[in-house]
């Protein structure tokens, strides 16, 4: 089997409860909002949709309740046509998320709670071995439980495929599993909670990401929002711009976006910069429309604005 665009993820999938205001409540307060919605969501399946609307032959590795958020999670992959390895459990429900939507800005701020997919071990992992060792690239987040990551991280890197962990939520993570991470791609916040060192521009982005490279991981993709990217690693430190179609209505899933098309890209053999600014520019449509993985970009669209703001 050729590993030609194909990408396998490991992540959790939780149902995204949405809600838009204009601030969050303070504790013991009710506010009247201005929207709801569900749909589905959690950061590895966003990634996983975004990779796949992008072009990639996808593979999901995670676990599920046997409940109604379930049957969404299943029949939202199955439209996207993903290879799903999602066992579902009655021991645990499926994942759900509170998002708060800033209706006047996009910005927003989330509660998850993984249910079934917080469960995931490495005794589960080896259950995905195949289609790890048969990636072109692996990508993998910190929703789930560390030491599965790790396992991943480990089976994917002995089998030659190119690895990316998203570090978020940041999390504390041993020094072993940045050697494992041919990519790392935190946001500002994380390489900040990762590092030690305030990331709010470019320049300070670079200092963190000079840390994560000598901590063992190859390069350092620092996303900082309306600011764009940082690409660093030894040989190149470039700025990737940000790509636009118009005013952010909801920032939600602007990180998976980003992770999922560049994943995408470099499983096609696009040269890592350019799969940088393909991402850049997944993130950059996905930011106008709400939701996380209902605001996912197709392939054509991707492609045209890319090259149209080359």
């Amino acid at each position: 089997m050729t590993k030609h665009n194909r990408v396998a993820i490991l992540g959790i999938f939780v149902a995204d409860l949405a809600f838009r205001a204009s601030r969050p409540p303070a504790i013991g307060e009710t506010i009247i909002g201005s929207g709801f919605a569900m749909g589905p969501g959690g950061k590895g399946s966003n990634q996983a949709v975004a990779s796949a609307r992008a072009g990639a032959h996808v593979a999901f590795i995670s676990k599920l309740g046997a409940d109604s958020f379930g049957d969404i999670a299943l029949k939202t992959w199955q439209a996207e046509g993903i290879e799903t390895l999602v066992p579902q459990t009655t021991d645990n429900p499926t994942g759900a998320a509170y998002i708060f939507v800033n209706d006047r800005t996009g910005e927003n701020a989330i509660i998850v709670v993984p249910g079934a997919a917080g469960t995931i071990s490495p005794e589960d992992i080896e259950s995905a071995r195949a289609s790890i060792e048969t990636a072109s690239v692996f990508v993998t987040q910190l929703e789930q439980p560390i030491p599965a990551a790790v396992r991943a991280l480990e089976i994917a890197r002995a089998a030659g495929v190119t690895t990316i962990l998203n570090p978020a939520p940041a999390a504390p993570l041993d020094r072993a599993i940045y050697a494992l991470c041919d990519y790392m791609t935190p946001n500002e916040s994380e390489a900040s909670m990762l590092t030690g060192i305030e990331v709010v521009d470019i320049e300070t982005a670079r200092k963190a990401g000079d840390v994560l490279l000598s901590w063992g991981c190859g390069c350092a993709l620092i996303t900082l929002g309306e600011k764009g990217s940082l690409f660093h690693s030894k040989e190149i430190s470039e700025a990737i711009p940000v790509f636009s179609i118009g005013p952010a209505i909801d920032t939600t899933g602007a990180g998976d976006a980003f992770n999922g098309g560049f994943a995408a890209a470099l499983s096609r053999g696009m040269d890592p910069i350019a799969a940088a600014r393909f991402g850049s520019a997944t993130a950059g449509i996905s930011v106008t429309r709400s939701g996380t993985a209902p605001a996912m970009p197709t392939l054509a669209e991707i492609e045209a604005l890319s090259v149209t703001k080359a």
